[in-house]
């Protein structure tokens, strides 16, 4: 049998999930003291309240977990796909939208059920080796996220203001400064001032789309998957792009801490409570994620597939050319304002996910800005090495990598999460049934498929 989680704060209870599992068998691993103990069940919720009133007191973890959904990386990759094959990647962002809130649903039970976040379910369930090993991979991938978020940023900054990219690169690393202000108010600002932000995006978007005119039947077509997105390397790669930036990695470490900032009760019946508004709100949430991601490829294939213009790949391209496509003088703007606005979203959950990382899985505990240095270096010093060497024309081809190497590193935190929700000695009557058991070896099956398809088509040289 493997390994139970001990009891952790007052999460644990006689009647809580995997209680007597938990008194039964010792765990090799001693207690986790909670991640972002600072928020750590510091929103109230009231037993009392009215159904409307709790689905606004869980309103927000999803919110935070959208952001990664709609990050730069995103747009590099759905700009790509839209100009060069029109509607066809629809069905990618549907069905990675659709495996986005299944895993993220997994997410959220695990950490209410368990008390737990899943880089703590890691460092206890794990040997110190396979802890260490599974530390490094998801640091990679909050890099690759970092880098994007920087970039995007920076692409946002010299759009509007003019800014040289490498200037721009540089003044992205004192977003830190409004990390901590925003951590020192309180979480629920955090998510008030995500919310309007994601509602700037979303705002921008729609008037964009109005004026591109879709052709909305062929986007109702390009929903339906197609075998040519397997044997085409090129639209596999903008599709594993895709994928690796809708279903993030490190949103999975993310989600599994935030849910516990509610203070929710510790019974069963409370739990399960807990479960089923924080799933609502993190599936209410990527619904706005999957809007977005849809109306940038919408956007790209309207203005630019369907004028002839299947090259623009470039952000900066797409800038220049939507207010004369469109003849909407304020399109670009719109459009680099979202861009800068997707970026600064990004900066504040990307903290969040590397703290709890590596609080998680080393119970190393830095001073906040520290901890933000020292993402925002690794992030920064790439971008910097690749702008001064390559130039800014390659922008946007280290976007897409960015999110292809997150589409990689997928599979090391999907499997963990899969595992733990299954398991009966971790989760109690939490745990996943047959049918969820099975539909989430299917998703990771495909992910794993899809990376694979890739390399292969890679290495054939197709």
């Amino acid at each position: 049998m493997s390994p139970t989680f001990p009891p952790q704060l007052e999460t644990e209870t006689a009647t809580g999930a995997g209680s007597d599992a938990a008194s039964s068998t010792s765990s090799p691993r001693t207690a986790s003291l909670p991640s972002l103990p600072e928020s750590h069940r510091s929103i109230p919720i009231s037993h009392t309240a009215s159904w409307i009133r709790k689905v606004l007191a869980f309103a927000g973890p999803g919110y935070l977990v959208a952001v990664g959904y709609m990050d730069p990386g995103n747009w590099a990759t759905d700009i790509g796909g839209g100009s060069k094959f029109g509607y066809t990647l629809l069905s990618v962002i549907l069905i990675s939208n659709l495996m986005a809130m299944f895993l993220q649903a997994l997410s959220a039970k695990l950490g209410i059920a368990t008390g737990r976040d899943l880089a703590q379910a890691c460092r206890e369930h794990y040997s110190h080796r396979t802890s260490i090993a599974l530390w490094i991979v998801c640091e990679i991938a909050i890099a690759a996220c970092d880098l994007a978020e920087v970039l995007g940023s920076a692409v946002a900054l010299k759009l509007l203001f003019g800014l040289p990219l490498l200037i721009g690169v540089i003044i992205t690393g004192l977003d830190v400064l409004i990390v901590l202000a925003l951590q020192g108010r309180g979480f629920r600002i955090i998510e008030a001032f995500v919310v309007t932000l994601i509602a700037t995006i979303a705002g921008c978007f729609a008037y964009e789309i109005f004026f591109s005119h879709p052709i909305w039947r062929e986007a109702a077509v390009g929903l339906i998957p197609r075998a040519e997105i397997l044997r085409n390397r090129e639209m596999l790669y903008i599709a594993i792009g895709i994928l690796g930036a809708t279903v993030m990695p490190h949103n999975l470490y993310l989600h599994s801490s935030i849910v516990q900032t509610r203070a929710f009760g510790a019974s069963i019946r409370d739990r399960r409570e807990a479960m089923r508004y924080a799933i609502f709100d993190s599936t209410v949430a990527l619904g706005f994620a999957l809007f977005i991601n849809a109306a940038i490829l919408i956007l790209g294939a309207a203005a630019f597939h369907t004028r002839g213009l299947h090259d623009v790949a470039e952000i900066a391209d797409a800038y220049k050319l939507l207010s004369p496509v469109l003849g909407v003088s304020l399109a670009s703007t719109l459009f680099a304002c979202a861009l800068l606005a997707s970026g600064q979203n990004s900066t504040l959950t990307g903290t969040l996910a590397g703290q709890i990382v590596m609080e998680g899985f080393l119970q190393i505990r830095l001073k906040p800005w520290l901890r933000r240095l020292i993402t925002r270096s690794i992030a920064i010093i790439p971008a910097v090495i690749v702008i001064g060497i390559a130039g800014e024309g390659k922008v946007t081809s280290l976007l897409i990598l960015s999110q292809v190497v997150l589409s990689f590193q997928l599979p090391f935190a999907v499997i963990p999460l899969i595992q733990f929700t299954g398991d009966r000695t971790k989760m109690g009557e939490f745990a996943n049934s047959r049918f969820t058991v099975v539909i989430a070896w299917i998703v990771a099956a495909a992910i794993l498929f899809f990376n694979a398809e890739l390399l292969w088509l890679i290495f054939r040289g197709q």
